[in-house]
Parts: C-alpha cells; structure tokens; sequence
C-alpha cells in the first residue's frame, strides 16, 4: 500500500530549484514545496485516483505538492462540509487554492453552499476559495440552474470593496465565468458589472471594466449564440 510517506519520496526527486525559483515569481509560496512541475504531480494521479484515505494522509503533510496531488485524487463525495471548511482554511497560496476548489471542492455535494459562505468570509484565501468555486461551478456543463446563479451575483456586488489583489482577481473570475454560460447569463452578469461599476469602488470598477471587456467581445457573443440545425 503506498503511503504518504512514498509520495513526498518521489515528489522530492521530482524537485529542482529551478522551478522553486519560477513559482516564486508567480506568487507561489514555496516555504513548503519541492518545485515540482504541474505536469509530475498529475502524471502521479492515475495510480491513486480516488483513494481518499491517502489524500488525506497528504493534505496532512502541509507540502504544496503533496496538497494539489491530493486534490486530484480525494473523492468528493466523502469531503464532509467539516473537512471542506478544514482544507479551506489550511490554504496559503494561490495555486493551491485554485486547483483544490476546481478540481475537487466544486465538485462535492456541498459547493453551492460552501461558496456562499465562503465568499462572506474576511480571511484572504477563504475568501478567494469561495469565488473560486463560484467560478469552476460555472465551468460544468451540467448542475445549476440560472436562477441559482443570482446569489453568486449578489456575493460578486458586495465583494467590490475588497481591494485584495487575490480576491478582486476571483471575483472577477466568477463573474466572467457565470457570464459566458450562456445569453441570458451574459445579460445578466453584464448588469452586475454596471452595478459594480456604479459603486465607485476601485476594486469593483477594476473587476466590472475587465469583466465587460470580455462579456461583451465579438468571440464571447458569437460562441454564446444559438446554433443552427443542419439537419
């Protein structure tokens, strides 16, 4: 049974300073990391899709890589809100944060929900994470319903005081997200962009500005058009 402990063997001999170095430059936090490239940690997925029991062993361990690896392969349905709330709040880095809520925290009976809370959160990553699922949660091809998507709206308007460079970034995130779903939402995420913009905050006309320069683009438009039937 492979172990926690033979993960961060191999994940340390995957490691070179070079890439230390480059996360560094990105905003990485590095205290805990080997520098191991994205591609080596998801090459490692495959083997233990789905054990959960060892995601947890790596989460545990607090290494950077050790954490995206177990974000790949923990099972979503066995992440209690409990246990989403403990992951949350262990988030120190963006990159992390990120790949946690997309690849794993969005997809647990749990998101819509979490992500509501989450958003209301003051503490920096807990609050990203909740725009960050807000935002993978728009991604999937199936689930909510438009209508759901207004209290997402809601948290999107009352986070445009928040000058954080990493929150207003995933607020904007969400926002871009939601809105490229299709027509309606586009419409409607085009009208909370003016909302946010009529607030005179700088963050919100920051996150508005970028948001409508994507919504309204003549490649956003023309995919979100109906499609004809050619038989």
């Amino acid at each position: 049974m492979t172990t926690a402990k033979d993960i961060l063997t191999q994940l340390k001999a995957l490691g070179n300073e070079e890439d230390l170095t480059g996360m560094a430059r990105y905003g990485i936090l590095t205290d805990r990391a080997f520098g191991v490239k994205m591609g080596d940690v998801k090459a490692l997925v495959k083997a233990h899709k789905g054990d959960h029991s060892l995601a947890l062993e790596l989460w545990a361990t607090g290494w950077r890589e050790a954490r995206l690896l177990a974000a790949y392969i923990a099972d979503p349905q066995q992440m209690t809100p409990e246990l989403m709330d403990s992951w949350v709040q262990g988030f120190d880095s963006w990159d992390v944060c990120d790949t946690t809520c997309g690849q794993l925290l969005a997809h647990t009976p749990h998101a819509y929900d979490k992500a509501l809370d989450w958003s209301l959160d003051t503490r920096l990553f807990t609050r990203r994470a909740g725009f960050a699922v807000m935002a993978a949660l728009a991604l999937k091809t199936s689930g909510l319903e438009d209508e759901e998507y207004e209290w997402f709206f809601n948290r999107i308007v009352g986070a445009g005081a928040d000058d954080r460079d990493l929150v207003k970034k995933a607020v904007n995130w969400a926002l871009r997200q939601i809105g490229k779903r299709n027509l309606a939402l586009n419409a409607r995420a085009m009208e909370v962009a003016e909302d946010l913009l009529a607030t005179g905050y700088h963050a919100a006309r920051w996150i508005a500005t970028d948001a409508l320069k994507e919504l309204r683009s003549e490649k956003v438009q023309e995919k979100l058009q109906p499609k004809e039937n050619t038989r």
